[in-house]
């Protein structure tokens, strides 16, 4: 594949992720103002090499990438991938359960946690409470 194409599908797959419904810069921003070439790099593999895959759809891959920033505990990216999962279509229902199953692994602090980011990523898009 060439860069072109590698770019386009980069370009086109990130609009479908977070082209809606966020209230926050993504780290591409923050990225790039430290090293603009590094940044475009890691998009381009993150965004058009590894979600433009077919294997997983882009839901499950949003699904995968929230359980693992809840059990990791990282909010901000959380956030992020929430609305991203919200964009392409997750089931609100099923990200819920999500959560739920980090019980086991991450502990209940990770599930209440995950539930916290979520509640308020629905907040924010006018979507809580959940019907």
């Amino acid at each position: 594949m060439s860069l072109e194409e590698i770019r386009k599908k980069t370009q086109e797959t990130a609009r479908k992720l977070f082209g809606g419904g966020i209230k926050m810069d993504p780290p591409y921003r923050l990225w790039k103002e430290f090293n603009r070439d590094l940044a475009n790099d890691f998009s381009l593999f993150i965004t058009g090499n590894l979600y433009s895959r077919q294997v997983l759809t882009l839901p499950e891959r949003q699904m995968v990438a929230c359980a693992m920033l809840a059990a990791l505990g990282a909010r901000g990216e959380l956030k992020l991938h929430l609305n991203a999962a919200l964009n392409v279509g997750c089931d609100r229902e099923k990200l819920t359960e999500v959560f739920f199953q980090l019980g086991p692994y991450g502990g209940m602090p990770a599930v209440t946690e995950a539930l916290e980011v979520y509640r308020e990523v629905l907040q924010e898009r006018g979507e809580w409470p959940i019907r």
